[in-house]
């Protein structure tokens, strides 16, 4: 009996393992079926714990969506982690844009159950009850504000930052879309697309030196 209560002891999971295995599933079944498509109960049978269990965890389903868009999906792959990681055009007091969104794609690439989960959950709340319509809606305009915050150096002729919005909504729809036909098409390759679309929109000889 002693030596199974040890056992037992070994395999107990930390709340910060238990947290994850949480996330992991929960991005694999709403990837796959859905929010609406899913029970908190689902969740709770894939990581083998009681539905009381999990409550614990995420508070309410609505609540899990919340940690996995603005605790997981949101917290990587930003401008901070591109001027952080020292590849070509980062430079913090001078940054590339068009280099910072091939960083994003090529992260986005190394994620692909999470931008299953995000293309899913951006379908689905289309419809004005979804718990994410509003981050959605919201979205276009946040992603401006917090792109602005950094010191972009630009071509002379497009005047500065404040005449980007434009480009930066195309880029963002553009990125958004060859997600969706990428996972349709697995074969694709997500950063040759990407390249493909940056000639169009940051086209040659205007964007040369600020790739």
């Amino acid at each position: 009996m002693a030596k199974d209560r040890a056992s037992h002891q070994r395999i107990r999971k930390t709340p910060e393992e238990r947290r994850r295995e949480i996330l992991d599933a929960s991005i694999r079944l709403i990837g796959e079926y859905g929010f609406n498509g899913i029970s908190l109960k689902d969740v709770a049978d894939e990581v083998g714990m009681s539905q009381p269990g999990l409550l614990h965890y995420v508070g309410t389903k609505e609540g899990l969506l919340s940690m996995l868009v603005t605790d997981v999906y949101d917290m990587s792959g930003t401008p901070g982690d591109f001027l952080a990681s020292g590849v070509p055009g980062s430079d913090p007091e001078a940054p590339h844009f068009p280099a910072y969104l091939r960083f994003l794609v090529r992260h986005n690439a190394s994620r692909p159950a999470l931008m299953q989960l995000y293309v899913v959950l951006q379908s689905e709340a289309v419809a004005p009850n979804h718990p994410l319509h509003d981050y959605f809606q919201a979205r276009p305009e946040q992603v401006w504000n917090f792109y602005s915050e950094y010191p972009w150096v630009l071509p002379e002729e497009i005047g500065g930052w404040e005449n980007m919005r434009s480009l930066v909504r195309m880029s963002i729809e553009a990125m958004d879309g060859i997600q969706l036909r990428v996972l349709r098409e697995p074969h694709i390759d997500l950063y040759e697309e990407w390249l493909a679309f940056e000639k169009l929109l940051f086209p040659s000889p205007l964007w040369d030196e600020y790739r």
